[in-house]
């Protein structure tokens, strides 16, 4: 039998952070090993702990989320992070997902949504709330960018046609099972080539490797929505 995911809570709201433990509590495949109340005891706790995931809420008094998951994935480097926040209108999407955040969440999840978010990042899936995604799309679309003239991939990153075209998916918000049903492939060869292709571009998750594809001009998304991972 598989041991439980190893969850760490990070979030200053004790009222808040007890309910979420109690709600993991009730799942056998989830394990919460630690509570902390600010982000800089949070980055002390995970280097002591070690933990299979990190729960981070964004805004924290003496060390916020977006400066605790820098910190925190350097010291524990295979550790997965999502971080918390109670609006849409977060201005540090962007940073906490440079920093190497793997999910962006909203607080008003339903607990089943909140448990299939934390099994889908511990399958390498970046879930994002909606609400988040739309706004982070906004955010890439408008920021100073420079678009290449031939829609290419650099030589030196090696990326093969495939994984270029699964990349192209990824940007328009389809979960690995959805570009496999796209593609007639499996959801493991999918899983692969997302690997293969973030480890070439020395990407940490999906959502850098969508805004790489948007930026580079190698694939618009759909509209302005992009699905959570489901």
């Amino acid at each position: 039998m598989r041991a439980p995911t190893r969850i760490l809570l990070v979030d200053d709201q004790p009222l808040f952070r007890g309910a979420i433990a109690a709600l993991l509590a009730s799942q056998p495949d989830m394990e919460v090993v630690g509570e902390a109340e600010n982000g800089l005891i949070g980055v002390e706790m995970a280097g002591a702990l070690r933990p299979d995931l990190v729960i981070l809420d964004v805004d924290m008094p003496v060390m916020n989320g977006v400066e605790a998951v820098k910190l925190i994935r350097e010291q524990v480097m295979d550790v997965k992070v999502i971080m918390l926040t109670v609006s849409d209108y977060e201005d540090h999407v962007l940073d906490a997902l440079r920093n190497g955040a793997h999910g962006y969440l909203l607080k008003d999840l339903r607990p089943e949504q909140l448990y299939d978010m934390i099994r889908s990042v511990m399958r390498n899936e970046t879930p994002i709330s909606p609400a988040v995604a739309g706004r982070l799309l906004r955010e890439i679309r408008q920021a100073p960018q420079q678009r290449v003239t031939s829609p290419t991939v650099p030589s030196d990153q090696s990326v093969t046609r495939r994984e270029l075209e699964i990349l192209r998916l990824v940007a328009e918000g389809l979960s690995n099972k959805e570009i496999a049903r796209r593609l007639v492939i499996t959801e493991g060869t999918v899983k692969n080539h997302v690997h293969n292709a973030l480890e070439k571009l020395h990407m940490d998750n999906r959502i850098q490797a969508a805004a790489y594809v948007i930026r580079q001009g190698l694939g618009a998304p759909a509209g302005d929505s992009w699905a959570c991972q489901r």
